[in-house]
């Protein structure tokens, strides 16, 4: 995938556990670990502002774009 998921550095640095952050923003844990894991196909902007705004962080901070067209987007 050419992007990112950067969420666990955010979490260490906020001191915050995943289980925590899902009591927050109202994600189930197991949806939070497919996006922690790189594995998301997508992400509501809903989820994400409430991410953001619970960890003070940018969406930059948690989604990098590594400079690469997604393979699976090329062959369809």
């Amino acid at each position: 995938m050419a992007i990112r998921i950067h969420l666990e550095e955010v979490l260490k640095k906020n001191n915050m556990t995943s289980k925590e952050l899902c009591a927050l923003i109202g994600i189930t844990e197991a949806n939070l670990s497919i996006l922690r894991s790189g594995k998301a196909k997508g992400v509501r902007f809903g989820t994400i502002n409430k991410i953001c705004y619970h960890l003070h962080c940018d969406v930059g901070d948690i989604l990098k774009f590594d400079g690469n067209l997604d393979e699976e987007e090329e062959n369809s």
